[in-house]
């Protein structure tokens, strides 16, 4: 591609590469800006309540730059800050003054800054951030602080402390409450959320507290092992006081392949919402663990042949549903199984409740896809599902 080419020449194609990276990267937020733009008066405008508008436009760049939702959420985030706050910061980005780095920068530290000073803090910034490339993160963050602390001094941003370790930390906080942080093992966390969600639950509907709150108070029984908090309706007939049954065991799941439980393999394991567990991680949770072989159901030819009679699947499909999918199914998106709907592509009873036409979608995107203009699915006896957006465009996932 560069045979023959002087250093020289290869200097001025890398400047130019990265000046028209810039300027991809600007049109590209400013095409998001203008979608969520359309969607939001679209939607509006059609009274849909049971839908986000953000949503909507985050389903639609997620598919198109095939990236996760949070990733799509960013970038709609920044295409509207640089719309309605930065115009002058974003007209230096479109013409590749600027790259994506100060960009990001800017908008980050800027988020918390009065809008009565946005007009002239953007002006500022856009008439010196072409001479801040060179700078470090550092560097460059302090630059964009000093300004800010300049036109508003209440809108620097106070960096967290933040550790790579292990620790649980307990201090006082207002008087009578104290605070907790910590940074324990993957498979410890997830415990530790559905035994507090368990012990929470352990009241009766007539209890005052929200769940955060029951959550929270969850951690004081946890701590003297015991397993019900007490109720605190008032009521002297009170169910939850009649019964002092345990909660519920904490559930774990992780799908690991049996040569890796065996030790006759070291292929990692899989923690639904967290990602991959080596496998001497797998095996210790197995050592004390119930262990359950996911069965992979039969490929009839027809699927009305074994289709379940019912609108809700049986719990040997649910669960089959849920380690085939393991994630939603929406391009891009990887909310976990435990936090997905079963949806029917073809809804039932037209549509058969079989492996072939069930599949994980989060709320979002089930909502998205049962209520939103010009979306549909369509969805193959493997499983794989292929998801059309008001534009006609189409992506496919795989199980």
């Amino acid at each position: 591609m560069f045979e023959g080419g002087s250093d020289a020449v290869l200097i001025d194609k890398i400047g130019a590469a990265a000046r028209a990276e810039s300027v991809a990267i600007a049109a590209r937020l400013a095409a998001v800006g203008a979608l969520d733009s359309l969607r939001e008066q679209e939607l509006v405008a059609s009274i849909l309540w049971r839908t986000d508008p953000f949503e909507e436009v985050a389903a639609e760049v997620s598919a198109a730059m095939r990236i996760a939702r949070g990733r799509a959420a960013t970038q709609i985030h920044h295409a509207r800050v640089l719309r309605d706050k930065l115009p002058l910061v974003a007209a230096r980005f479109a013409v590749g003054d600027i790259d994506y780095r100060v960009v990001r920068m800017i908008i980050a530290r800027t988020g918390i800054v009065d809008e009565a000073v946005w007009a002239g803090l953007d002006a500022e910034l856009a008439a010196r951030a072409q001479r801040w490339m060179r700078f470090s993160e550092r560097q460059l963050r302090d630059r964009v602080d000093q300004w800010i602390a300049k036109l508003d001094p209440n809108g620097v941003r106070v960096p967290p402390d933040i550790s790579e370790q292990r620790f649980v930390q307990i201090e006082p906080s207002t008087p009578g409450m104290a605070s907790m942080w910590a940074n324990i093992d993957a498979v410890d966390a997830v415990a530790l959320d559905q035994r507090l969600d368990a012990v929470a639950n352990t009241v009766c509907e007539q209890d005052p507290r929200s769940l955060e709150q029951r959550r929270a108070d969850a951690v004081g029984p946890l701590a003297r092992l015991q397993a019900q908090l007490v109720c605190r309706c008032g009521r002297e007939d009170c169910p939850a006081g009649q019964n002092r049954a345990a909660a519920d065991a904490a559930v774990v799941h992780v799908l690991a392949a049996k040569a890796t439980v065996d030790g006759g393999s070291d292929a990692p394991g899989y923690l639904p919402g967290h990602g991959i567990l080596p496998a001497e991680s797998v095996r210790n949770v197995a050592a004390h663990a119930k262990i359950k072989p996911v069965r992979l159901p039969a490929e009839p030819a027809e699927p009305a042949v074994t289709a379940e009679p019912g609108y809700r699947p049986s719990m040997a499909l649910s669960e089959f549903i849920r380690w085939r999918d393991l994630t939603c199914r929406f391009p891009g998106c990887d909310a976990p199984a435990e936090r997905c709907d079963i949806d029917h592509t073809t809804p039932w009873p037209a549509g058969p409740t079989h492996p072939s036409n069930t599949k994980l979608y989060c709320r979002a995107h089930h909502l998205i896809k049962t209520f939103c203009p010009g979306w549909s699915d369509r969805q193959y006896p493997d499983g794989t599902v292929q998801v059309t957006t008001p534009t006609g465009h189409t992506y496919t996932t795989e199980p």
